[in-house]
Parts: C-alpha cells; sequence; structure tokens
C-alpha cells in the first residue's frame, strides 16, 4: 500500500443557495453532504457488503498487480471531497511506478499529447498504463478499493467524478454543484459514456446530479452502471 501522508485538508467556502460559487477558506464547511444521513446509511450498508461480496477478487487482484510489475498494490491519490475537502483516493495500481518520468518523456517527444492533457486531463494512450492495468481499468474494477473510502466517509456509491485540485477551476460557477455531494464510484457522467464525453459535459451532468438528486436516480445510475462496466463503455 501506499505509504505517503495523507494529503493536508483544503476547505472552501460555499455559495449553495443557487449551487455555484466556492473560494479558498480558512473555515470548514458546515453543511451536510447531498442525501443528508439517509444517503450516508445506504451507502455504509452496500458498501461493506460489497466489501465482504469481493474480497476474494481483492486478493488475486492484489496478487496480480504485485505480480505484474513493480509498484504497491494500491496507489492512493489527492482528490478534492464533499466541501472542498482533500482525501486519499485508492484504487488497485493500474501505472508503471515512475509514471511521472515516463510521462514527461512522452510529452516531450509528442507535444500533441501534452495538448490532449491539458484539454482532457487524460490520455487516449497512456505510456505510463501497465497491460494489466489497462485490462482493470476497461472493466472498471480498478476502482474496486474506493469503497473504503465509502466506508470511511471520503466517498459516495454515486456521485460526481473524484477531482484534482486544480480541476476545480473548470467547473468555473457550477463548482458548488461538485463541492456539494461526496464524489462517488460511479454517476452520471459514468454511466454516459465517460470517456466519450467532453469535460463540459462533464460538468454539465454533475450539476443535473446535484439539483436533481435522489435515492430514485441513485438506484437508477447503479443499475445503469452494470451494464457500462460489463460493456466496456466508454472506457480509455
Amino acid at each position: 500500500m501506499n505509504n505517503s501522508k495523507s494529503p493536508a485538508r483544503r476547505e472552501y467556502v460555499l455559495g449553495f443557495a443557487d449551487g455555484t460559487g466556492a473560494g479558498p477558506s480558512g473555515g470548514k464547511s458546515k453543511r451536510r453532504p447531498l442525501g443528508g444521513l439517509t444517503k450516508r446509511a445506504a451507502d455504509i450498508l452496500a458498501a461493506a457488503l460489497l466489501v465482504l461480496l469481493f474480497l476474494p477478487l481483492f486478493l488475486l487482484l492484489g496478487i496480480a498487480v504485485k505480480l505484474s510489475s513493480r509498484g504497491p498494490m494500491l496507489f492512493g491519490h489527492a482528490r478534492i471531497g464533499q466541501g472542498g475537502r482533500s482525501f486519499r483516493c485508492w484504487k488497485f495500481r493500474t501505472m508503471v511506478a515512475d509514471g511521472e518520468a515516463v510521462l514527461a518523456a512522452h510529452f516531450a517527444a509528442h507535444p500533441e499529447a501534452r495538448a490532449e492533457w491539458e484539454r482532457d486531463r487524460k490520455l487516449k494512450a497512456d505510456p505510463r498504463v501497465t497491460r494489466l492495468g489497462q485490462v482493470l481499468r476497461t472493466y472498471s474494477v480498478d476502482e474496486l478499493p474506493q469503497l473504503i473510502n465509502v466506508v470511511l466517509g471520503d466517498m459516495s456509491l454515486v456521485g460526481p467524478r473524484p477531482v484534482v485540485d486544480e480541476e476545480l477551476a473548470r467547473y468555473g460557477p457550477a463548482v458548488g454543484a461538485y463541492l456539494a455531494a461526496r464524489p462517488g464510484i460511479t454517476g452520471l457522467w459514468q454511466t454516459s459514456g465517460r470517456s466519450d464525453t467532453g469535460y463540459d459535459q462533464r460538468v454539465a451532468l454533475d450539476s443535473r446530479y446535484a439539483a436533481e438528486w435522489s435515492h430514485g436516480l441513485d438506484l437508477l445510475i447503479l443499475l445503469r452502471t452494470i451494464p457500462a462496466v460489463l460493456g466496456a463503455r466508454g472506457s480509455c
């Protein structure tokens, strides 16, 4: 497991009356996450059951990752959660251990790849991804450890896709919609084409989710996630 220290927490003052607006602040947001206690209770119950159900798969995938390439079994990346609180988002490692150096060399040799990264925050052909990692990403099983994040309260089963700090600027006036909810393992973006959608559409989907949230919408997204994952729809 990645032994690096937990990321420092950064807080935001949120203007939630219209679902918009955020800025740096030293104080904590007191607003309850979207869905409140009932959504949280459903997350804890479902995530705990899924962890038990998938425990044998966890062990098999962990061993496969360790044997496939040098590096830790899990990778924890700093992401921004509800209210602007930073947390470490866990995944099975899908990249080579020296990923930053590999990416820098790739950008130097392929300037168009840097432009793609700056535009979309992802690459269709990422040189850092291992062969096993590509398979794990295609079927989204690299994200199973995020069930731990759900149990800990960092994430929800359903919500906006977790972003890194510098991505918040791309949300513009819609940033409050993102910060109102715990980030989700799945969500409207994941069930609407994932990598086949542009970033502006992703922001629009997060805003729609915050505006229209209900337990019924969460259930519908969870049901749509199954065929999206099995069909590898929109995977990169």
